[in-house]
């Protein structure tokens, strides 16, 4: 798949002129969005990316635009997952509601930052070191294997790491977060930081470590730069809305850690397969690719990935209400 260089900016002014948007919108009314705001938003931007995967299947092929629609699905049911540990931060650091946007959004920007340094480390090993997917495979079942361990998501699934002990103790914050600016100037004239600036480096870095989990993941499915970074883009786009949308539902998909772990376990496997099928490593099968090894269509993939998490998200609800009902019978006992 060749893109050439004024795709790639045409698709990154693109990207840039959607956050300016939202940070306009944001900037001007800092609200709480409503339910039908928020449906609207998610509608739109998970309509934008069928329309993209229908442009690549018009323009470069079928297989392409399947790569893309299976990437941009794992990536969105990856950030699904992460919108409860934001909700936890949230919660531990006391964001008023009408300025949990703003830390969305931004949150959004640095994971965008983010991702797109890791997207172009990681498509330079793999075009330099194809044994990399032997360490991308390996990485994606131990982390599916934690996912496992850790079962239903908690409040314990967020700790604070050692930057943000550092920033509470150094720096010298306000207790309130005013109008959500990082800085604010007391009458005596001296300058603190908010906590809305803890509440980011909280954001930042929880971003930091869901990138790691993430990148190899779509990488196991496409192996084009391209498609791994728009897969990213519209799967993080719809986020903040979707937060806002899902509200109390994410605390009914109990299950859902479960069918995210076998996801990743899937794509770990796979990985590992593609890496045994072009193996150039001196020390398995004489550095020659295994050739028995068995290369899983993508097709496979996309069906194996929207079935494993829709049993998962049925399970959860199923269960909910089964909890539910026990609790209003309980009550009226």
């Amino acid at each position: 798949m060749n893109i050439s260089a004024w795709v790639w900016v045409i698709t990154l002014v693109a990207v840039l002129a959607v956050l300016a948007v939202d940070l306009l919108i944001i900037g001007r009314r800092p609200h709480e969005p409503s339910m039908k705001e928020s449906g609207s938003w998610v509608a739109f931007y998970v309509a934008l990316a069928l329309a993209f995967g229908a442009g690549i299947w018009f323009f470069a092929g079928g297989q392409y635009a399947a790569e893309f629609y299976t990437g941009w699905l794992t990536e969105y049911s990856l950030s699904v997952d992460n919108l409860f540990i934001f909700m936890i931060i949230m919660a531990r650091f006391a964001v008023p509601r009408q300025l949990q946007q703003k830390v969305l959004l931004i949150g959004i920007v640095l994971a965008l930052v983010m991702r797109g340094a890791f997207i172009a480390a990681g498509a330079a090993l793999i075009s330099q070191f194809s044994w990399v997917f032997y360490i991308f495979g390996a990485f994606l079942v131990y982390t599916a294997i934690t996912l496992l361990k850790e079962g239903e998501n908690d409040e314990d699934d967020f700790k604070e790491n050692v930057l943000i002990r550092w920033a509470k103790r150094a720096l010298p914050v306000s207790s309130e977060f005013g109008t959500g600016k990082m800085v604010v100037i007391t009458e005596t004239g001296k300058r603190l930081f908010t906590p809305m600036l803890i509440v980011m480096i909280a954001i930042g870095t929880t971003d930091l470590l869901f990138a790691l989990d993430s990148i190899p993941a779509i990488f196991g499915i496409t192996k084009e730069p391209y498609l791994v970074f728009t897969a990213n883009v519209f799967a993080l786009m719809g986020l903040r809305q979707l937060f806002f949308l899902l509200g109390g539902l994410l605390e009914r998909l109990v299950y859902l850690n479960y069918g995210l772990s076998a996801v990743l376990a899937f794509i770990g496997v796979k990985l590992f397969l593609e890496a045994l099928h072009t193996n150039n490593l001196s020390f398995i099968n004489g550095g020659h690719g295994v050739h028995w090894a068995p290369e899983i269509p993508i097709w496979l993939s996309l069906l194996i990935i929207i079935g494993t998490l829709g049993v998962a998200t049925v399970l959860s609800l199923m269960k909910s209400s089964r909890d539910r009902k026990r609790e209003l019978a309980d009550t009226k006992v």
